[in-house]
């Protein structure tokens, strides 16, 4: 994103510690000034004691940007990482929302350094100048002599701290077209040596999450919701949590999606919740099992796709073949998943001495919740005041398209006398029998080859239970009645594959669904992957020189080429050591390409051990190479563990998970060792959050039908044939 800057003036805030220098971006996309910190809608605050503070705009669950867009300041301003700070900003879309969402603020899709990264580095730029500006009019001296180093001003024989000029810099006129460092200048931006900002305060348990929050005279509230997703609640009784030591009260929830059982802490509305006893009116209630639903998705893919995802002639790909010398065909499936943070959900709603509102989140997209309560306590959206918390994970479970669990806190909220604050905390169990889950999703696809192995048709279709459908978010994702999330990464795929049809039906929906780390990504890459596996050993050919026949063309399919080639490259591809075997898979999602080679020793019926995964990412302008390679390899072991062993089955509509001894995370000892090789490149930085999961499963996958001959079509692998040592 380019921002244009206009003239405009930088004004004195009055401050305790003295003015303060802030720098944002207006509504109307330009970089402003104001009289007071509150009014500024800032990215940049600096204050005469020096101090510099990054106001970072996307929230912080372990992905990296409140390091990745204070470091873009912190380049541009001319200082150290230990001279900046950070704070996350205040819940306002006209001001810091998300360019590539719309009129939303919001962290997600792998968009934080994609959609902030010019806007910040042109904050901190404009700040520059001004300072610089501000000291030569205070030295007599021509700007172009000064020059800001970790926070000193110097040049033409004077040198004083920045925060010396803050002052009169409050008084100067923002420059129009502040100078952007050029590349060669940078020692922040891709220094691998630059580490995250918040990494101490989270070794050494100062971090707040919100769990962590306490307020004096909180309340705790747990909601006892019902087994089967639609479910109301028309009663109930509490005569047996009247004996739990703590307990409030328990009251029916005004939409009746559940009960919201109030105790002094914890343990006690634990305690309280079990005890009570709730009558549910079961008449909308979802009670299909997983085998029905699995059912359904196999129907559909064995009828006529609902709907021509690319408008292409499926006659022409039926044809095709029909003509090959040979057809290679599988059918998969993928069960539901859960997102399982280590941090279950929770947040604490409080009044405000204004009569307003102050929820306290580790909120992911402020906009949802911030209109919710604006709705549920009829007060303008200026009452209403989030504070954004450090987050556990997410893997974007805390940004729902309906606010899920803030609404639950603003109802169980209302319900009382609004003297004490609320705090809503979610179990384990609750996080994974009453969630929101990627959905279930099936495909069927058939390749044809000629003689010599060439691919001459694609017929591949898709089924499975939508996310955008049916929510706010629908005309963001849903085209031509087709939802993109169900199909992305297939039918947008930069191979060029000759003749290829891409049909889609969608199911109906057993649960809530929601994006999962990667969405649509997840189960089509996984398809696409194997099935150019199946293709080339059908071929008799070399499984990465086959891909890389179809990635010749524009710049696009070269940078996926290339972290095929380097990834196989620093792997060793068909160099394994005795007893071992490799597989290997790359894909593009959210602007980035991924390749990876796993490595295993043993196989599907002795036990399979996961020895090596050799990653390439091309995600362009790498800012903090560091937090690129853990969110790689975080993003690998959640794409390998939940294939795995994990899934999300119901009976009678009642989810039959409870805790990770039967929803088991990645293990430390699952995976022996991961390196992760980043592509220089000069092109705009791309996401790194969700990127890396996508060819972890299919590369294992792969992996596993070089050394067993088992390709496992259908999801967990222990489930299907597969032990892992």
């Amino acid at each position: 994103m380019t921002i244009s800057t206009s003239r405009r003036g930088f004004l004195k805030a009055a401050a305790a510690s003295g003015a303060v220098l802030v720098l944002g971006i207006r509504p109307d996309g330009v970089l402003a000034a104001a009289d007071s910190p509150a009014m500024l809608n800032p990215f940049v605050k600096i204050g005469t004691d020096g101090s510099v503070t990054a106001i970072v705009k996307h929230f912080e669950k372990g992905q990296g940007p409140a390091t990745g867009l204070s470091t873009l300041i912190a380049e541009e301003l001319g200082l150290r990482m230990d001279q900046i700070d950070y704070e996350f900003a205040p819940s306002n879309p006209e001001v810091y929302n998300n360019t590539l969402f719309g009129p939303v603020q919001g962290t997600g899709g792998s968009t934080a350094m994609a959609n902030s990264y010019l806007q910040y580095r042109q904050a901190g730029a404009a700040a520059r100048e001004m300072l610089i500006e501000a000291a030569a009019q205070t030295w007599g001296v021509e700007a172009s002599a000064l020059k800001i180093e970790e926070g000193v001003i110097s040049g033409a024989g004077n040198t004083a701290p920045l925060g010396d000029f803050v002052e009169t810099a409050a008084t100067l006129e923002a420059p129009a077209e502040p100078r952007l460092k050029d590349p060669s200048e940078f020692r922040l931006i891709g220094n691998p040596d630059v580490r995250r900002l918040d990494s101490a305060i989270k070794g050494d348990g100062r971090a707040q999450y919100a769990i962590d929050v306490f307020l004096p005279n909180q309340m705790v509230a747990m909601i006892k919701r019902p087994e089967q997703r639609g479910a109301l609640a028309t009663g109930l009784d509490d005569s047996g949590a009247q004996e739990v030591k703590g307990y409030i009260r328990a009251a029916i929830l005004p939409n009746q999606a559940g009960v919201a059982v109030y105790a002094e802490n914890t343990w006690a509305a634990m305690q309280a919740r079990d005890a009570i006893e709730v009558e549910w009116d079961m008449s909308a209630a979802e009670t299909r099992s997983s085998d029905a639903i699995e059912a359904e998705i196999r129907a559909a893919l064995d009828a006529e796709p609902t709907y021509n995802v690319n408008k292409t002639d499926d006659a022409a790909t039926q044809a095709a073949l029909d003509g090959a010398a040979q057809v290679v065909e599988q059918t998969f499936y993928f069960p539901l998943l859960a997102h399982a943070p280590m941090e279950p959900l929770n947040c604490t709603i409080e009044a405000t001495e204004d009569g307003g509102i102050l929820l306290h989140d580790g909120c992911q997209f402020p906009t949802g919740p911030h209109m919710a309560m604006a709705e549920i306590f009829q007060l303008p959206m200026e009452k209403i005041q989030i504070k954004t918390m450090l987050a556990g994970g997410s893997f974007g479970r805390r940004a729902t398209p309906t606010a899920d669990y803030q609404v639950e806190a603003a109802l169980a909220f209302v319900m009382t006398d609004r003297t004490r604050p609320v705090k809503l905390v979610w179990s384990r169990e609750d996080d994974l029998r009453s969630g929101y889950y990627r959905p279930a999703f099936g495909h069927k696809v058939r390749v044809g080859l000629d003689a010599d192995g060439a691919i001459v048709g694609w017929d591949h279709r898709i089924a499975g239970q939508p996310i955008m459908k049916g929510t706010s978010f629908e005309s963001f994702s849903v085209r031509d009645g087709v939802d993109h999330t169900s199909v992305e990464g297939a039918a947008d795929t930069p191979y060029r594959i000759p003749a290829a049809h891409f049909g889609l039906t969608d199911t109906e929906k057993a649960t809530s669904t929601l994006w999962w780390r990667a969405v649509g990504h997840t189960h089509t890459a996984y398809v696409m992957e194997v099935m150019m596996d199946m293709a080339a050993s059908a071929a008799g050919q070399d499984p990465v020189a086959y891909r890389l026949k179809y990635l010749e063309g524009d710049l696009d399919q070269q940078r996926m080429a290339g972290v095929l080639k380097l990834a196989t490259d620093e792997a060793g591809w068909g160099k394994a050591p005795a007893g071992r075997s490799q597989g290997v898979a790359v894909h593009k999602s959210f602007g980035t390409y991924v390749a990876e080679v796993v490595e295993i020793s043993g196989t599907a019926e002795d036990g399979v051990r996961i020895e090596k995964v050799t990653c390439a990412v091309d995600c362009g302008v790498a800012v903090n190479p560091d937090v690129i390679k853990a969110q790689m390899e975080g993003g690998i072991g959640y794409g390998i563990g939940h294939v795995m062993r994990d899934q999300i089955t119901l009976t009678d509509g009642a989810v039959d998970q409870y805790n990770f001894p039967d929803y088991e995370p990645l293990r430390i000892g699952d995976i022996a060792e991961i390196n992760v090789h980043i592509v220089a490149s000069a092109e705009a930085p791309t996401g790194v959050g969700e990127p890396g999961t996508p060819p972890a499963a299919p590369a294992l996958a792969n992996a596993i039908a070089a050394s067993s001959d088992l390709r496992v079509s259908s999801l967990p692998m222990v489930e299907n044939g597969v032990s892992f040592a």
